[in-house]
């Protein structure tokens, strides 16, 4: 693997909330950006396109297929949420996936996947340097230990971490879940980044003072004001290899981009292996229901 690097491009930025068709044109305009900036990989955050979780009722629509149409010439491949998507320059989908179960409130409005819908891994052929493993999560999927390591053991090289906008925690006596905050996820991403030894695009998005009042959301647990952007890249040792954008700035809108030494990936599995060497698969084993058997 020596000699092998890979430019990826992380976002940060804000929807054009409730809107499919300005989503659309953002995305495609962001994704032309990245691909002039030499992205081979691109991530959008969780619940990108329209910022809503309503969306989700149009994934199968002819909308979904407006998006190979916006980036055809761009080297470069691409990852939506919650529906989530692994797709080639051709238009191509490498990999799907949906939530086994939502994660509480996402109960009202987002059904149960299948054994079917555990489909988060693309082998992609990137020429020069060869196939590359991308796989991708969504928010407190990074808490699920099985599901986790099933990913885990498809040996990826590349995890993107797909987040909505989330606030720093408020400190000791705050009544919110640390677990459901920007230092809570990183935590979570650096975490899966050493379990997996892959590197690790974490990708948020941001509600700026427009997406409060358009979402209504003002005084809620999420959404409550300005910010929740926190995009970063994590190696497979779990260090972070990116600075925060604008210099921290929570409500900046932005691409991070990073170059990826593969072969530091090998070096870490080495050291730490959850596959192989520290544990014993003979003794524990992780199966998957798969087709259209409901979680």
């Amino acid at each position: 693997m020596s000699g092998r690097t890979h430019k990826v491009a992380v976002t940060q930025a804000e929807p054009v909330w409730l809107d499919l068709a300005g989503s659309i044109s953002k995305t495609c305009g962001l994704i032309n950006e990245a691909a002039e900036n030499g992205a081979r990989l691109f991530a959008f955050p969780e619940c990108w396109v329209p910022g809503y979780p309503g969306w989700i009722w149009l994934a199968q629509s002819r909308t979904l297929w407006q998006f190979p149409s916006g980036f055809q010439s761009a080297p470069i491949h691409i990852a939506f949420t919650p529906l989530q998507v692994i797709t080639t320059p051709q238009g191509e989908i490498a990999a799907h996936h949906r939530k086994p179960k939502p994660t509480h409130m996402e109960r009202t409005i987002f059904g149960d996947g299948s054994g079917n819908d555990l489909n988060i891994i693309a082998a992609i052929d990137f020429g020069d340097i060869g196939v590359v493993k991308v796989g991708n999560l969504a928010c407190w999927e990074h808490a699920q230990p099985l599901l986790k390591y099933h990913a885990y053991s498809q040996h990826e090289d590349i995890h993107i971490n797909a987040w909505p906008p989330i606030d720093p925690h408020g400190g000791t006596d705050a009544p919110g879940l640390w677990s459901m905050s920007a230092e809570g996820l990183q935590c979570m991403s650096q975490m899966y980044a050493i379990e997996g030894g892959a590197y690790v695009p974490h990708c948020t998005a941001v509600c700026n003072q427009s997406g409060v009042d358009r979402t209504k959301t003002k005084g809620s647990l999420l959404f409550q004001e300005p910010g929740g952007g926190d995009s970063a890249v994590y190696g497979p040792d779990g260090r972070r290899l990116t600075k925060p954008l604008a210099s921290g700035d929570v409500a900046a809108e932005g691409i991070i981009y990073t170059e990826l030494d593969l072969k530091a990936i090998v070096t870490n599995r080495s050291l730490l292996d959850v596959l192989r060497v520290d544990t014993k698969q003979k003794h524990l084993v992780v199966s998957t229901k798969d087709k259209h058997e409901h979680a």
